[in-house]
């Protein structure tokens, strides 16, 4: 399996040929390996280093601060998920990793929360650091252009509407995550899981990892392939949303995360999910003239809370 870095600088200027040819390319990626890196995206480095400090000085407070924004106090998915809450692969304990989960920080009043849509809602913040809630809604609004950016060049590789995902995150439920792997000693030799074998939920995934590497990628004969971290780049792979959207034509593969050893591993992914309400229903040009789409159309609010509820064992006991 080939990963390739892609330079994506070209989106950013007025060269409609240079954006095609950047557009074709990550539409080969996601067509093969469904994973890339991007590079010449316009997240600094020092933004990258003030954010992982960030996230080490929310994971480094006691269990008994995270706890008090625990994600099961969320009734929509916001905060602190303790180690081995998460279970990506059922065939596995939980994973070994502790989370902090942010999105759309919606007042409690809002209009658009209600039974119907119970992934919007207020975010949970710990008191510490004082500018915890700032530094994260900025870097969130940051990761999202990102993301419309990379979709925007999807959309003229399948020579639709460039500006066709434009509209859809008015209200977006896309979410910035920090991620913590603590330190695990192999037993026998074998190293512990972090963050078992699976695919993501959503359209796209935009992933920044630390030198420590661990992330795995299957290819096409089940092998596991390093997708080590590549300096100011991130990796990008397709959520099961996409792939869904795309008729398949985009591929969400499976991937997994190997806990350190002798040292921890912080990451931080942003999930890029589109407004509750958005259809998703074949996209033109992914379907063959007479064939009938593989997939029934869904809401994207709908799809997201089916996936949670199959990973999170507390959202299950509440819905039983």
């Amino acid at each position: 399996m080939n990963i390739p870095l892609i330079n994506i600088s070209s989106l950013y200027s007025d060269n409609e040929t240079e954006k095609l040819k950047v557009a074709n390319a990550i539409d080969t990626a996601c067509r093969e390996s469904g994973f890339f890196y991007i590079q010449g995206h316009p997240i600094s480095r020092q933004r990258i280093q003030e954010m992982h400090e960030l996230s080490q000085a929310f994971f480094a407070l006691p269990e008994t601060e995270k706890v008090k924004i625990d994600i099961t106090l969320s009734a929509n998915h916001r905060g602190y998920g303790k180690m081995m809450a998460e279970q990506l692969d059922p065939e596995r304990p939980g994973d070994i990793k502790e989370t902090f989960d942010m999105g759309l920080n919606l007042p409690s009043d809002h209009p658009l929360i209600g039974p119907d849509r119970p992934l919007y809602g207020p975010n949970q913040y710990p008191q510490i650091p004082a500018d915890f809630q700032q530094k994260m809604e900025r870097h969130y609004r940051d990761m999202l252009e990102l993301g419309k950016t990379v979709l925007s060049a999807l959309a003229m590789a399948l020579r639709i509407d460039k500006d066709f995902f434009a509209d859809k995150f008015e209200h977006p439920l896309s979410v910035l995550r920090f991620i913590h792997y603590p330190e695990v000693a192999p037993v026998n030799g074998e190293k512990h899981i972090g963050a078992g074998t699976h695919t993501d939920y959503g359209c796209i995934t935009i992933l920044w990892q630390d030198e420590t590497g661990g992330l795995q990628v299957q290819d096409k004969t089940g092998e596991w392939i390093d997708a080590p971290p590549i300096e100011d780049a991130f990796v990008i792979n397709i959520g099961n949303m996409m792939a869904r959207w795309s008729n398949d034509r985009y591929k969400s593969t499976a991937h997994r995360v190997f806990s350190p050893s002798g040292r921890e591993r912080y990451s931080m992914p942003f999930f890029v999910e589109p407004d509750f309400d958005t259809d998703v229903s074949c996209l033109e040009n992914c379907c063959a003239a007479g064939e009938t789409p593989k997939y029934e159309p869904i809401s994207a609010g709908d799809w997201m809370i089916y996936c949670f509820n199959n990973t999170y064992a507390y959202r299950t006991e509440e819905t039983a």
